[in-house]
């Protein structure tokens, strides 16, 4: 079986090298390259899986360079940036990161996230997007009503009965809010008095199964003072 080709675009060599390095151990192909220029090159003739992709690169930066793959391409790519102002997440995932890593980062999510968006890429791309009256798709989340089974990024998951209904009732409101109380009726089928901590340890436990790191989640949300939600994706 041939190896995946991990793309690394990074001007400053030494980081290019360490990265090169911790992905070499993980059995992954490695192609280095320091400009963007020299990064569309590179994916003519190779078939790569996943780019990480430095924003501050000279002769073509990260974000020209991301906009002219998402012409033609929609593999996996990682934004490695010392700048970590949420706007500037958000403008790198608004187009078309999959994922965004600030640095100095730590080795250990690194391979994390490139793991979780190599799964999800290779998944999905077997599974086709799907959503029936049986399956609920949301991202790199996927639920099975009739078998009760739940993935993250092709991975099983295993969850208890009352995390699953909690994520199968988020799962199918993606996007929208709910209240402690709101989730405790639905799920537990009782009315709801001083809930609040009931419900937080569970959503804490399944942030723990589900999000590479819980304390910055990607899908399970809290909204301050009003409840959590599913992000859409």
């Amino acid at each position: 079986m041939d190896k995946i080709k991990i793309l690394v675009a990074d001007d400053d060599k030494e980081i290019a090298k360490a990265i090169a390095k911790l992905l070499t151990i993980e059995n992954y192909e490695v192609i280095k390259v320091y400009n963007g220029l020299e990064a569309l090159d590179v994916l003519i003739s190779n078939n790569i899986q996943l780019i990480l992709l430095d924003i501050m690169m000279p002769k073509l930066d990260g974000l020209s360079t991301m906009l002219k793959i998402r012409e033609n391409k929609n593999i996996p790519i990682i934004i490695l940036s010392a700048k970590s102002e949420d706007s500037d997440k958000i403008l790198g995932l608004s187009m078309g990161a999959d994922d965004y890593i600030t640095k100095p980062f730590n080795p250990e999510e690194l391979v994390a996230r490139v793991k979780s968006q190599l799964r999800r890429y290779l998944f999905l791309g077997d599974m086709g997007n799907i959503s029936n009256d049986s399956t609920i798709v949301v991202g790199g989340l996927c639920l099975n009503k009739d078998s009760k089974d739940f993935l993250v990024d092709g991975e099983a998951v295993k969850l208890t009965p009352t995390e699953y209904k909690i994520m199968e009732f988020l799962m199918s409101n993606a996007g929208i809010v709910f209240s402690a109380e709101r989730i405790y009726e639905e799920v537990w089928q009782e009315p709801a008095y001083s809930v609040e901590n009931t419900v937080m340890v569970h959503i804490r436990r399944i942030r723990e199964k589900i999000e590479i790191n819980p304390k910055e989640p990607k899908y399970l949300k809290v909204v301050w003072g009003i409840g959590y939600k599913i992000e859409k994706h």
